[in-house]
């Protein structure tokens, strides 16, 4: 399939530069994909969406304040976005800086100087650098780091984006970027669904920075995905499997929790099994999806890896259609936006 065909002209202004006033404030596009029906609905709506017995699974990632701002020894700026922590002093990152800082040389912490990191290697577009004198990333993370929002959110971080620009669940330190379809969850929605006694199960996945990143080979099966870590428990996998064994469903809340499960699946479901490890699974039509049944996600970029997977679980004609009605009815996109409930589109083609 070519990139072409998941381009969508967006309004500027629909892009959700700031969380709604309260999570569950969201509007929610329900797309009921085999029989090609779209409703529109809020996002608490969910409650009458998901039934008993239903598992909705969860990443439990959490954001790091990823972002720091340095300087070169030479007084040049650098903004430093780390993509991955490789241990306690030493890390992953993307680089912005008007030159790129040689081997061994130093960059200093803007806010305190008395920290410097060591270029240590290249790794193709990625950096690794070293904290000198066993400074811990995570302490200096937490003193220094903005939330790495999304770079089509054109403002500066806020205190807000702390607490927003993360789940009410998360737990596990890890992402560079929020499982956003999770956002939407207050603590208030999540006991009702309890209550309601659906069932709640929890994979981690470390979304990194390539979340973002569009494809540029014109022909979408050439594109290399990065790779992201995941952890999918035994506890997990029967969970899903005594789901499937009472005919309920599974509810991947974000596309991050999709590729979990679909990466743990490998062949099938019968060869589901739990995984610790990197994934980097590339979704898009034609796939097969072996676990997933429904699932609740965010608004996706044109052109993103994202959009080509939710194309290939819904089927494409439904959502970009669904893309469309939401452009009409001005639903706000992307990373603090409004969401989506998709069912799986049993009947579709790999170009339908």
């Amino acid at each position: 399939m070519k990139r072409s065909k998941f381009f969508y002209e967006l309004p500027k202004e629909l892009i959700a530069s700031k969380p709604a006033k309260h999570r569950t404030d969201s509007r929610l596009l329900m797309l009921d994909s085999n029989n090609e029906a779209i409703y529109h609905k809020n996002f608490v709506d969910v409650l009458d969406l998901v039934q008993p017995g239903d598992l909705l699974v969860f990443n439990n990632t959490k954001v790091m304040p990823a972002r720091l701002f340095a300087v070169k020894e030479t007084g040049g700026k650098v903004e430093i976005l780390i993509e991955r922590v490789l241990d306690n002093n030493k890390v992953l990152v993307h680089l912005k800086s008007s030159n790129t800082p040689k081997k061994d040389a130093l960059i200093f912490i803007e806010a305190d100087q008395n920290i410097s990191l060591k270029m240590i290697e290249r790794k193709e577009d990625l950096f690794i650098l070293q904290f000198e004198n066993k400074v811990n990333v995570f302490d200096t993370l937490e003193k220094f780091g903005h939330m790495p929002l999304p770079p089509y959110i054109e403002r500066p971080d806020t205190d807000e984006d702390k607490n927003r620009y993360q789940t009410v669940y998360g737990e596990k330190v890890g992402a560079v970027a929020a499982p956003t379809a999770g956002l939407h969850f207050d603590q208030d929605l999540l006991d009702k669904l309890k209550e309601k006694g659906v069932n709640f199960s929890f994979v981690t996945l470390h979304v990194g920075a390539g979340t973002f990143k569009s494809v540029k080979s014109d022909d979408i099966e050439d594109h290399q995905m990065h790779s992201e870590y995941i952890d999918v428990s035994k506890d997990v996998v029967q969970q899903i499997l005594n789901t499937k064994k009472n005919n309920k469903r599974i509810i991947a809340v974000g596309t991050t929790s999709v590729r979990a499960l679909e990466s743990a699946a490998k062949n099938s479901l019968k060869t589901l099994e739990s995984f610790t490890g990197d994934t980097d699974i590339f979704i898009y039509p034609g796939y097969k999806f072996k676990v997933v049944d429904a699932m609740i996600t965010n608004f996706h970029l044109p052109e993103s890896t994202l959009l080509m997977l939710v194309s290939a679980f819904s089927g494409y004609q439904n959502i970009m259609e669904a893309y469309q009605k939401a452009i009409e009815k001005e639903y706000r996109f992307f990373s603090y936006g409004d969401a989506m409930f998709i069912t799986k589109n049993d009947t579709h083609s790999s170009e339908d």
